[in-house]
């Protein structure tokens, strides 16, 4: 849903989101500010379920940050602001202090939990935008499907829940079975 019909910069969404309605989700596409629909709770437990396993891996090697929602700056005129449902920025990338706003590049790590509303077009063009911004990887989750679409690069591959999730050269050592992230 689009809210805007004039083309905002991500500095002038910034200012306006303390003005937008909290309750609901909002992103910067192309200029536009559209209106994200609020998840159900299965994409709740799934996002859940994958913060708790990165942050068990991330934070006592002390890798960087996990984060879940926040901004990220991907392209600029006209603006793109993407709000990954979880991302990883490696510890060397983190600005001090950190900013009370968007972090002007894209998450090391990008990770979407697929929605019945979200389309295969959208989902790909965040992909899209996510590579092209500098992403990393991106993990795209489908709960219904019990299964994951690794993207790295112009690679992508699709792991069912009998395989197991490494993260590569982004988080070595990291391995988890894929029906761990699924209730």
């Amino acid at each position: 849903m689009f809210v805007a019909e004039r083309l905002y910069t991500a500095e002038e969404f910034w200012a306006l989101s303390a003005e937008l309605d909290h309750s609901r989700l909002y992103e910067l596409v192309e200029g536009v500010i559209v209106e994200m629909p609020r998840p159900g709770l299965l994409h709740g437990a799934v996002v859940s379920i994958i913060i708790s396993v990165l942050r068990a891996f991330i934070v006592p090697r002390q890798l960087g940050l996990v984060t879940t929602e926040s901004g990220f700056i991907l392209h600029n005129d006209p603006d793109v602001v993407r709000g990954p449902d979880v991302a990883f920025v490696a510890a060397d990338r983190i600005p001090a202090p950190l900013p009370e706003g968007w972090l002007p590049f894209a998450p090391d790590l990008a990770v979407e939990v697929v929605s019945p509303n979200d389309s295969a077009e959208d989902i790909q063009q965040k992909i899209e935008e996510y590579l092209r911004a500098g992403t990393r990887a991106i993990w795209v989750f489908y709960p219904k499907a019990r299964a994951i679409n690794v993207h790295r690069g112009s690679a992508a591959v699709r792991l069912s829940e009998n395989d197991t999730l490494d993260g590569g050269d982004i988080l070595p050592g990291f391995t988890s079975p894929i029906r761990d992230f699924f209730p």
